[in-house]
Parts: C-alpha cells; sequence; structure tokens
C-alpha cells in the first residue's frame, strides 16, 4: 500500500465504483452528490446520514464511502468499507483517521480529486492531502506505549517498504535478504500489529506514528 496525495493520483481505470455520500446535512449531501455526477468512475447509490450509513450500508453494496461528517466520527468507527473523510482541517482529520477513515481530503476537493481517491482506496491506497499530514503523526512515546511489544530498526525498515507496496522479492532485493527471512519479519510486524493484512499493518504502524509516509 502506498499513501498518495491528491495531486499525484490518476483515475487509471474506467471502472465504475459505486458509492455512498455520507453527511448529517442533506444540502451537503445533495451537492456532494451534483458534484461526482460528472465523473465516469464513480457512481452515487445512496445518500444517507451517519446514522444510516452504520446501520443499513450494506443494502447498497457500495465499494466505498465519501464521508462529509466529521462532527460524528462515533458512526465512521463501524463502517467496514474504505472512507474518504472530507474534513475541515487537523483536527477533524486527526478524528476521522483514528475513526478509521482511509482518506483525508479538504472539503473543497475537485470532482475529479474525489473520484481519484476513491479509486485509489479501492485498490488498497490510501489518500492524504499534503496539508493534513501532520494529522496522522501522534507523540513517538504514544506509539511505543501501544505497541505491546516493541518493533525492532529492520521490522520499521520492512514497514516502510511495505508502504511503497513492495512484494516481498523486491524488499528481499533491497535489503540484501532471503525472502524467507522477509516473510519472517512481515509475520512478525502483522502479529504486534494485531494486523489483519499488509495493508492493515501499514494503516495501523502509521497511525502509531512508527513511520511517514
Amino acid at each position: 500500500m502506498a499513501f498518495l496525495a491528491p495531486q499525484s493520483i490518476a483515475a487509471s481505470t474506467q471502472a465504475r465504483h459505486r458509492v455512498v455520500v455520507v453527511a448529517g446535512d442533506p444540502l451537503v449531501r445533495a451537492g456532494l452528490t451534483a458534484l461526482l455526477e460528472g465523473q465516469p468512475t464513480l457512481e452515487v447509490v445512496a445518500q444517507l446520514s451517519p446514522q444510516e450509513a452504520a446501520e443499513s450500508l450494506d443494502i447498497y453494496q457500495p465499494a466505498a464511502a465519501i464521508w462529509a461528517a466529521s462532527d460524528d466520527e462515533e458512526a465512521l468507527v463501524g463502517i467496514h468499507i474504505p472512507v474518504l473523510s472530507l474534513v475541515a482541517g487537523q483536527t477533524a482529520a486527526a478524528q476521522s483517521w483514528s475513526a478509521g477513515a482511509r482518506g483525508l481530503l479538504l472539503r473543497d476537493a475537485s470532482g475529479p480529486a474525489l473520484a481519484a481517491a476513491i479509486a485509489a482506496m479501492v485498490h488498497g491506497q490510501a489518500v492524504l492531502d499534503p496539508s493534513l499530514l501532520g494529522a496522522i503523526r501522534p507523540a513517538p512515546s504514544a506509539a511505543l506505549e501501544s505497541l505491546p511489544e516493541a518493533m525492532t530498526p529492520r521490522e520499521v525498515e520492512v514497514l516502510r517498504l511495505l508502504a511503497e507496496g513492495l512484494p516481498n522479492k523486491t524488499i528481499a532485493d533491497r535489503l540484501g535478504v532471503t525472502e524467507h527471512t522477509v516473510k519472517f519479519h512481515v509475520n512478525a510486524i502483522m502479529g504486534k500489529l494485531a494486523a489483519q493484512s499488509r495493508t492493515d499493518a501499514v494503516i495501523r504502524a502509521t497511525r502509531l506514528g512508527l513511520i511517514t509516509l
């Protein structure tokens, strides 16, 4: 998985992604939907309040959600699909990131930027406006206190390469070790972070401040 700034994202696929627009204000939902209508890679299948999203999201089977409800992050915690959170600044961005958002863009993001961000997220990447980078960097001491077992320097090195989206063979070549050794480190990393996948491991490590991108 890689972290991408909006200006570096290219919608490389013409696949049409089903999305829901989530906001507490009906006018905000309608405005976002209108903004997205001209994007060929997106299909808005529902406009929902945060409460409706938490309770009935599965009905619409979306690939991702565009979340413009930064004052109701508790509902975001239960969302199991990639969420692109539109925020006003770093405080709201930090709250959304902690609640599980995979993408953070400012509220004035353009339609093409939203479409490209969704495409990137659906393919396992995270998206971050550069101005919001500070929102996902907790103090190092907080990261250390959150881990049941500390990362070794080599594991952190492997984590950084995982964040670039590199396969085990390429990581092994970069570090001058065997693929078996890399696999051992990846398994250790996932265990220490209680991660379910490589992507999950990078997201958790970034939230803890173990790596920056």
